[in-house]
């Protein structure tokens, strides 16, 4: 299974934008279509954005689209969330994992620690 690593999230005002990156080890992850997730209290956990495997394609919950941008680079095996125009709405912990469609795979097990988005004045 593949491990990953979600950082770049913090407390920032509405309007303001944050980037999220989620690294993993690996010749897997090339090959993987990844997305963000994310929580928050008393929420269940969402499909916020994906990317297939080689960064061509891109989809995005309704909820975001043009304000989030996905996007991956495999010589680093990262993928990163570029977050715009942030609203309250967007505050939750925000995860990485391998996808299936707009959902997470079913066979995904291995959720990260997660980073922290605070969108509040």
């Amino acid at each position: 299974q593949v491990q990953l690593v979600e950082s770049g999230g913090g407390l920032v005002q509405p309007g303001g934008s944050l980037r999220l990156s989620c690294a993993a080890p690996g010749r897997t992850f090339t090959y993987l279509a990844m997305g963000w997730f994310r929580q928050a209290p008393g929420k269940e956990r969402e499909f916020v954005a994906g990317i297939n495997w080689s960064g061509g394609r891109t989809n995005y919950a309704d909820s975001v689209k043009g304000r989030f941008t996905i996007s991956r680079d495999n010589a680093k095996t990262t993928v990163y969330l570029q977050m715009n125009s942030l609203k309250p709405e967007d505050t939750a912990v925000y995860y990485c994992a391998p996808t299936d469609g707009s959902r997470w795979r079913g066979d995904f097990r291995s959720w990260g620690q997660g980073t922290q988005v605070t969108v509040s004045s």
